[in-house]
């Protein structure tokens, strides 16, 4: 199982120190296998496998081939609703008459308009429920032949995988990394995150975890296991643990039902609160913010049987409101609501972090001589601050100069909410102050390079992972607002669900917009087609598995393109037992069928919160086409969710998101270049070792060269 996480995380096998043969055989055919989804061996992992005995080499070549197949979403059946599909699809009005037609005269025979109409009329017929409609009219097997083979084309992807070290050595690499991240990981990393920490609790460990809910998953195992609790310095780590290992929300963002603690389990988690509130009584005051979270904690925890930790019982006084603390924020926002903002600044002063993130709230409402008080306070906080938040800061700052055209609200769970933008602009003379701040310390804690950096082009465009909760986990999957070039002459976009156990109807849509972010048209199950997009059919329940495409011609007339998936019935995103949204780019002479593994740019899960999902949208500019990574979730309704229905609110995320000024890799590499040599990746190896950042590492860099690629591109955030 850690293997398999292995190679779908770094792109990397690890090396199997099985008896040596002739494994020849084997890995050409596995090279060749690779070839048939997109992947292919380097020549190190060509010949690790080629020298190990038949039989070792088969087991690795199986876990390699399924692991790649489950990463770009090949480990199911793609079929399609219409079988020609892109073609032979036919007219939407067509097709309904003619279901409708089989619906009226059941035995046989061809209805006339006027029973049609009758029917119609009648209110009795279900449109849903026509024969043959939303479920397969034929197996999987038949789809494929009635398709040629795919046309291999020279720009098919070619992902290439790398030799590794033990699966011993690639798994406490990945766990320390994982562990040691200065960015938050989604919820799928998280999960990864624990298995890595069971396989690894007796190995090396991170000398420091920075973010704490990575503390909270670690500390979570260490409970079970009758392990130490390590890095726990406030309440609500305490909390965070309690709720990991109740199979809840570490970062609090939603309650958490706790469960029964055992006696061991108890003492410790008490024994870690007396810790932290008689080491510093100030702690106390993050109580308040999660009172009744603490109160149900006690009852599990049964504080008052413990008398020896009398600091741990405070922490459920101020719970019940028995003991009042002042935090640092109230204070902070009473001085606020006083006109005295210089005050609350220097409150701040106490938490770096939290100063940085009130900046801009502070410099609105400072008066003119209170904005300089303002400013050297952020200036002293910025060496104290982690290099995230300083990064955040300063993406925000470069979006104040004018009001946004919408103010766009994403939470942990990349649900959005819009609203107006009232806030006035901060004045240029200020914004570029406080840039030049920022770009002087996140340059100055920049690892200093020991090599030459070799850049490629294509991880300029890349939004810096400041957070991996604004991101799906998947294979070549972007952070929020990363832009790729497209190439090709038309998209697919494909789309897969599995029910667990309700009948559940997701639907595939894309919207067209103009220039001005105005509806230009739509495909979904209502409208087969639009301007040259065509799509394969609407079903209607997943038991055994179902996928929607739809084809879009690079050629098409709107200015961006928004392919959508919605809840039309049944269960959401987090629910269904797998789900995934995925695009293809291919030329028009390609034929093959409608999902082929070697034509996917990129394939994410989709399982966050809301009945209405938006991964990406695809702009047209003077550069050509270009992806853009959203990892959006809408409400919607519980049920009978259309594309018709939500043009507005999509548009209105979609512009808000687009005409971001997002920090990316470049911004990095532009402050590199004043202390180290960098040149931009054309193709050709270096004669001396590198350090490359790229979103995929070249095979035959020299050695002692290091790669920063998609999956290590958080180590490059500063701490």
């Amino acid at each position: 199982m850690l293997d398999t996480t292995i190679i779908q995380k770094t792109l990397r096998v690890p090396a199997v120190a099985g008896p040596a043969g002739d494994g020849g055989p084997v890995a050409r055919q596995l090279d060749a296998a690779l070839l048939d989804v997109g992947f292919a061996l380097s020549r190190n992992l060509l010949e690790h496998i080629g020298a190990l005995a038949p039989a070792p080499a088969m087991d690795l070549a199986a876990t390699v081939v399924s692991a790649v197949r489950e990463l770009v979403g090949d480990h199911v059946r793609h079929n399609a609703y219409f079988i020609g599909f892109p073609h032979d699809v036919p007219d939407t009005v067509e097709f309904w008459t003619d279901r409708l037609r089989a619906a009226v005269l059941t035995g046989g025979g061809t209805a006339t308009d006027t029973q049609l109409r009758d029917a119609v009329a009648s209110g009795t017929v279900n449109l849903l429920d026509l024969p043959g409609y939303g479920t397969y009219q034929h197996t999987y097997a038949e789809l494929l032949a009635a398709h040629d083979e795919l046309i291999a084309a020279a720009g098919d992807r070619l992902t290439l995988l790398h030799l590794g070290d033990t699966a011993d050595v690639e798994a406490t690499r990945l766990y320390l990394a994982m562990a040691g991240s200065s960015t938050p990981h989604g919820e799928a990393d998280l999960a990864i995150l624990g298995e890595l920490a069971v396989a690894c609790l007796d190995g090396e460990q991170p000398a420091e975890i920075p973010v704490r809910e990575n503390r909270a998953v670690l500390n979570g195992i260490r409970l079970v296991l009758g392990r130490p609790l390590v890095g726990v310095d406030t309440t609500t780590d305490v909390l965070r643990v309690a709720c990991q290992v109740s199979g809840g929300d570490a970062s609090l963002a939603t309650p958490t039902r706790f469960r029964a603690f055992r006696r061991p389990e108890r003492r410790m988690l008490l024994a870690a609160l007396d810790n932290v509130v008689g080491a510093n009584p100030d702690k106390l005051s993050d109580v308040a913010r999660y009172a009744e979270r603490w109160k149900r904690l006690g009852e599990r925890l049964h504080p008052h049987e413990y008398s020896q930790w009398p600091q741990a019982q405070q922490v459920f006084t101020v719970a019940r409101g028995e003991r009042r603390v002042s935090n640092l924020a109230g204070r902070a926002e009473a001085a606020i609501r006083a006109g005295a903002v210089g005050s609350a600044a220097s409150v701040l002063s106490a938490a770096p972090g939290l100063l940085l993130r009130s900046a801009d709230r502070l410099l609105r409402h400072a008066s003119a001589a209170e904005r300089t008080d303002v400013v050297e306070a952020v200036t002293g906080a910025l060496g104290a601050a982690s290099g995230r938040v300083l990064l955040s800061l300063r993406e925000h700052v470069g979006n104040r100069l004018t009001p946004a055209s919408a103010r766009m609200y994403t939470n942990r769970s990349r649900r959005a909410w819009i609203g107006p933008d009232a806030r006035p602009p901060l004045p240029a003379g200020l914004v570029a102050e406080l840039s030049s701040l920022l770009d002087a310390e996140i340059g100055a804690r920049l690892p200093e390079p020991r090599r030459p950096l070799l850049v490629d082009p294509e991880v300029l465009d890349v939004a810096l992972p400041l957070s991996g909760k604004a991101s799906e986990s998947g294979f070549g999957v972007l952070p929020r607002g990363s832009r790729a070039a497209v190439s090709g002459e038309l998209l697919r976009f494909f789309m897969y669900w599995r029910q667990t156990r309700r009948r559940t109807d997701y639907d595939l849509s894309v919207l067209l917009l103009d220039d001005e972010f105005h509806t230009a048209g739509q495909v979904s199950w209502t409208n087969y087609h639009h301007d040259g997009v065509v799509h394969s059919g609407d079903i209607t329940a997943a038991s055994d598995g179902a996928t929607e495409f739809i084809d879009v011609p690079l050629t098409v007339a709107g200015r961006y393109v928004v392919p959508q998936v919605y809840v039309f019935a049944g269960e959401s995103f987090d629910e269904v037992a797998e789900s995934m949204f995925g695009y293809q780019t291919r030329t028009r002479k390609q034929r093959g069928a409608p999902f082929d593994a070697r034509t996917v740019r990129a394939r994410s899960h989709l399982r966050g919160q809301g009945r209405i999902a938006l991964p990406m949208v695809f702009a047209r500019s003077e550069r050509g086409w270009q992806a853009v990574w959203l990892h959006l979730y809408l409400g919607g309704m519980p049920s009978f969710n259309r594309v018709e229905d939500n043009t507005f609110s999509t548009a209105a995320r979609v512009r808000a998101l687009v005409e971001r000024r997002h920090l990316t890799v470049a911004y990095l590499v532009d402050l590199w270049r004043a202390r180290a040599e960098v040149t931009m990746w054309s193709g050709r190896l270096p004669d001396e070792p590198v350090t490359f950042i790229g979103l995929t590492a070249p095979e035959g860099l020299p050695e002692g060269s290091q790669a920063y690629t998609l999956d290590r591109l958080a180590e490059l955030i500063p701490e």
